[in-house]
């Protein structure tokens, strides 16, 4: 049995030793209590509950494992005996019988990624996961290239191709975990900054402009023809040029690049790398990394957007010809 990574905490990192074989994870009561952080003797009184229960069958979910330990009357010498180990299923069913701060941890974390990352192989320790094979037959990085040449193809905006990355391929991704909301909280406003000098707020405040043609949008969602809405000024890539828009499909471009690099060299990824190497990255391609959070927040920026379309559309609509207008005009000038 080898100690591996297997689940994260906000906090710390959870690790026990198990078994994998069979395509399924095995753990003895002894770990199982080192899991829970709780005596083995409250593991042994679930699981007799749980097959009494008839929650799961033993049968099925008990296997025996050969260990050995020193022989008790003689030095030197050891002797073989074979232990009761459990699979997943039974693991997942302690987990939630159990009263402990780890049980508790686990089972919020078992309840949103445990199968993916498990199943999948996904919460393997850096040395295993350099194996090109992983544990259950599958090659974790081919399907880590899979998953970014999905996101490349994709049609998602820039900065939610760089949180698709961050979200598919870290192995131990978390969405709740403190980490993960301050990422998803700053990306777009690391990527808008890195072009412009202004965050996604700052751009809204500083080009929404009620006199410009076409308020100072460059596209919208009915563009070029339809009618801009108020919702449409409220979001910064709707202000950017297209050298600006340009510049940020190529700097996504090269990230995605650098991602597959790393799958195709092996490398694991975890959260805080990806945080790291967006801004290492930026900084590599000489663009200026965002340290706070601007001077416009997002709720000055909308309101003064929509102001400014307020009035906007009062010249819009003083200055509107239908297509029924246009028609009296042609007749007009037809009868003279």
């Amino acid at each position: 049995m080898k100690e591996i990574l297997l689940y994260k905490t906000d906090n710390a990192e959870v690790k026990v030793e198990i078994l994998l074989q069979n395509e399924n994870l095995w753990l003895t009561q002894a770990k199982m209590a080192e899991l829970f952080d709780v005596q083995k003797a409250a593991i042994s009184k679930h699981l007799k509950n749980i097959f009494a229960d008839g929650e799961l069958d033993e049968k099925v979910v008990v296997s025996k494992m050969e260990t050995t330990t020193p022989h008790g009357a003689m030095v030197g010498k050891e002797q073989t005996k074979f232990v009761n180990i459990y699979n997943l299923d039974a693991i997942i069913a302690v987990g939630y019988r159990i009263n402990s701060k780890k049980a508790t941890m686990f089972r919020i974390w078992a309840t949103q990624v445990l199968k993916e990352y498990i199943i999948k192989g996904f919460a393997m320790n850096d040395e295993r996961l350099k194996d090109p094979q992983n544990f259950f037959g599958k090659d974790y990085f081919e399907e880590q290239l899979e998953r970014i040449r999905e996101i490349r193809a994709s049609e998602r905006r820039f900065y939610q191709k760089i949180t698709d990355i961050y979200a598919r391929c870290s192995a131990d991704y978390s969405p709740d975990s403190q980490i993960t909301q301050d990422f998803f909280a700053t990306v777009q406003n690391k990527m808008h900054y890195a072009v412009t000098h202004q965050t996604a707020a700052e751009i809204i405040y500083s080009r929404a402009d009620s006199k410009k043609v076409n308020m100072g949008l460059t596209t919208w969602k009915n563009a070029p023809n339809g009618d801009i809405r108020k919702p449409d000024v409220s979001i910064a890539k709707n202000y950017l040029s297209q050298e600006e828009i340009d510049t940020l499909n190529r700097i996504v471009t090269m990230y995605l690049d650098f991602a597959e690099l790393q799958a195709k060299r092996g490398q694991v990824m975890y959260m805080k790398d990806w945080v790291e190497k967006l801004n290492a990255f930026l900084q590599f391609n000489e663009r200026d990394i965002l340290e706070d959070k601007g001077k416009v927040t997002h709720e000055i920026a909308k309101a003064f957007a929509e102001g400014e379309y307020d009035k906007f559309r009062i010249i819009r609509d003083a200055n509107y010809k239908s297509d029924f207008d246009k028609l009296m005009e042609s007749i007009a000038e037809y009868k003279t």
